[in-house]
């Protein structure tokens, strides 16, 4: 069953500085909940470009996991798509949107996800997936409040 996860934030800074920040790979490391033990190991710089592929490690719930994602597409300064070739989910596409909104910049994600393992893993994703994207986000958000201001 396919899940959807959506969040806003405004950030007090032009776009072109913010899409800035995302769109270079080495950045996801500051974003994202030391928990996880995230580690990038495509060497960096990424060019960051439709057909680019970023390889990371990363621990969900205790478990390595070896992450690749595709940038499906690729809008500077407007917006990205990053899809999961191989990782912990049967399938994952996050589209990240930046929209001017005066001096800020309004960030959109929407992340389309489905879990493995059958009823097993849909069991698993209403008890704790998704209370764990909602976690990781709420990081990210907190930490790019913390950088931005």
């Amino acid at each position: 069953m396919k899940r959807t996860f959506e969040a806003e934030q405004r950030v007090a800074r032009p776009r072109s500085e913010v899409f800035a920040f995302f769109s270079n790979a080495a950045n996801l490391e500051k974003i994202t909940p030391a928990s996880l033990r995230f580690e990038i190991l495509t060497p960096l710089p990424v060019e960051m470009r439709a057909g680019a592929l970023i390889d990371y490690r990363i621990r969900l719930f205790g478990f390595p996991f070896h992450w690749r994602t595709l940038i499906e597409s690729f809008e500077p300064e407007s917006r990205f798509v990053d899809v999961q070739l191989r990782g912990p989910y049967r399938s994952w596409r996050h589209l990240h949107q930046f929209v001017d909104q005066g001096a800020s910049t309004l960030m959109h994600d929407r992340v389309d996800y489905e879990v493995p393992f059958g009823p097993l893993g849909e069991l698993a994703a209403a008890r704790f997936v998704r209370g764990e994207v909602e976690r990781i986000f709420a990081h990210r958000h907190k930490v790019i409040q913390e950088l931005f201001g």
